[in-house]
């Protein structure tokens, strides 16, 4: 059963949550404690997120220094096997542009299909840390990397030529950002392209992770008015760290209610933030439950053990 179809059967709002790969050296344990410690709440599907090379010097022995490219955060189809072989749940490993070629693409699709991992999510991903803007490797967007997935689905390989054995097609859901993607330049352009991407064919939404759930529900609704049909699943985090009150507004874009910034101002130490990040997201959990969306989708990164008393409220 495909992860949409987990989610449109489940009889009531289901619970997911977001991985990061350990950084390269590290052992998977830390991963596993992860899964351990949210299981209870019966994930419908864990997502892996994918990381791109950088570039960095190093010395390379002569007093001279070289750009290299390094991935510290490898192995996402690895372990999204790893996950599924160990614990049997659904995972969804991401699919990025940014930083691979579609070579590296076709590649990537080919393990995953030996696997039987069929479920995606298919992003552009962030710029290189050393760019100004976003420079492609191969697809400058993820509608282009989506006509990848599809011809693959159909049985073309990158060079047109056909699979000699038919294969389970992917089932995919992309990006969408309630508050619009700050590349994009208004609002309708965002819609016009989440319109785009669901018309060729992403079974689901996610959304960017947001603060306000009164512009998830106002972005819900206009994408109903344009005949988005999908699933749009509500990302949200709670904030553990008192700097994340600046922070994330800035990384991700995303507007925190001047309710919850107040509070967080009053915070002197990270635990006081980490509590207010709990009662915050706690909140909008259990208003986003009541609106009856299809799921939630939590992003975990130094947030499990928020998560966790977020889920026991809620789910």
């Amino acid at each position: 059963m495909s992860v949409v179809e987990k989610i449109r059967t489940a009889k009531s709002t289901a619970f997911s949550f977001e991985l990061l790969p350990p950084i390269k050296g590290n052992g998977i344990e830390t991963v596993y404690k992860t899964i351990d410690t949210l299981r209870e709440f019966d994930p419908k599907y864990i997502n892996i997120t994918t990381h791109r090379s950088e570039l960095v010097f190093k010395e390379n022995g002569h007093g001279l220094f070289e750009q290299v490219a390094e991935r510290h955060r490898p192995g996402t189809v690895a372990i999204a096997a790893a996950i599924q072989n160990k614990y049997h749940i659904a995972v969804v490993p991401h699919v990025i542009c940014s930083g691979f070629t579609p070579e590296e693409t076709e590649y990537a699709l080919i393990d995953l299909q030996f696997l039987g991992i069929t479920d995606l999510l298919l992003l552009r991903g962030d710029k290189a840390k050393h760019e100004r803007e976003f420079s492609p490797t191969g697809y400058k967007n993820a509608t282009e990397l989506q006509e990848q997935v599809n011809k693959f689905n159909q049985g073309l390989f990158l060079d047109g030529s056909k699979m000699k054995y038919p294969v389970a097609p992917f089932t995919y859901g992309m990006a969408c950002y309630p508050e619009k993607h700050d590349e994009a330049p208004n609002m309708d352009s965002d819609l016009y392209y989440a319109k785009q991407k669901v018309d060729a064919g992403a079974e689901y939404l996610v959304t960017q992770m947001f603060f306000d759930n009164r512009k998830y529900y106002d972005f819900v609704e206009r994408c109903k008015a344009l005949g988005i049909n999908v699933p749009i699943i509500p990302g949200i985090k709670p904030i553990t760290l008192a700097n994340q009150l600046t922070v994330l507004p800035k990384i991700f874009h995303t507007d925190i209610p001047e309710e919850f910034a107040k509070e967080l101002r009053k915070c002197k130490t990270d635990e006081e933030a980490a509590e207010v990040g709990v009662e915050w997201c706690t909140y909008q959990a259990k208003d986003l439950k009541a609106f009856g969306v299809p799921s939630i989708h939590f992003y975990s990164m130094m947030a499990t053990q928020s998560v966790k008393r977020v889920a026991k409220e809620v789910f």
